[in-house]
């Protein structure tokens, strides 16, 4: 699934081409993506102009202009992609491709939206009701702002006995990070992934705190993690999957000490670290 890096990656090249032109038309290829989608209003933003590409999460807002300042809310599920591609020059639209389920046409560019799982969503809000979504109204802090912070981590953490890797992929205590990055905080931070999060100093989550921002900005620099279905908006791979220091490493040498990477599955997900470098 794509985690705050990929999606960060393809807003901002949502937000290089869309902001300042107006929507022709939307068209779609279904009703329903994981849950059914609000044709009717979205095909009438239609002569509205983009106002702004923002991210809240893994989410993708697309703000118009307008009454109420709709908001088309985005997330791509676990294999969905937004390619931006220039419109052909001619009267007829490009043919969908396989698995494309909506698109919108911006006269001189083309956004289309192709899942194959069909996990997606596509909905409609207005600004004013934007942070009460049901989707985003429980969200805790994004990991790069300065609400994430040592102090609320070690505060939040008292008398949990959960996993600290499960913790920090808890969408309720920080936004974005996923079993990738997760994995890669922990190791830079020093810290176990099935620590419990109660047993931390403050010390300790000063560092996680600090890796954590260290690793997804590193990810976001190189355009995020390109393991299966994930590119950027114009198609690009990303490239931090060069960079990893243990997820998909199990077995191979520790970067730091050459210890072997140890694997093991919690929740059906794998996780990876250093048995010598991370207490």
């Amino acid at each position: 699934m794509p985690e705050l890096p990929e999606v960060e990656t393809v807003r901002a090249g949502l937000a290089r081409r869309l902001p300042g032109r107006t929507l022709r038309a939307i068209h779609f290829a279904r009703a329903d993506l994981r849950w059914p989608m609000p044709t009717g209003p979205l095909r009438r933003l239609a002569g509205r102009r983009c106002a702004s590409i923002e991210r809240r999460s893994k989410y993708l807002l697309l703000h118009f202009s307008g009454p109420g300042r709709p908001v088309a809310l985005v997330h791509l599920g676990m294999s969905g992609r937004v390619f931006v591609e220039a419109a052909a020059p001619r009267r007829d639209a490009p043919p969908w491709r396989r698995h494309e389920h909506w698109r919108m046409d911006f006269g001189a560019c083309l956004v289309r939206f192709v899942d194959p799982r069909r996990f997606g969503v596509l909905d409609l809000v207005p600004e004013a009701r934007l942070e009460q979504h049901r989707l985003l109204r429980a969200l805790g802090p994004e990991p790069l702002d300065p609400a994430f912070d040592a102090g609320r981590l070690h505060a939040r953490t008292r008398g949990r006995r959960v996993a600290l890797k499960s913790f920090l992929m808890d969408a309720r205590n920080v936004v974005g990070i996923g079993n990738i990055y997760a994995s890669e905080t922990c190791f830079r931070a020093g810290v176990r992934p099935r620590r419990r999060v109660g047993r931390l100093t403050r010390g300790e989550c000063q560092r996680i705190v600090d890796a954590a921002r260290s690793v997804l900005r590193e990810a976001i620099a190189k355009g995020g993690t390109s393991l299966r279905d994930y590119v950027s908006a114009d198609e690009s791979p990303g490239w931090f999957q060069l960079a990893l220091r243990v997820y998909g490493r199990g077995g191979e040498p520790c970067t730091v000490c050459a210890t072997p990477i140890r694997r093991v599955v919690d929740g059906a997900r794998a996780t990876f670290y250093c048995p010598r470098c991370q207490a």
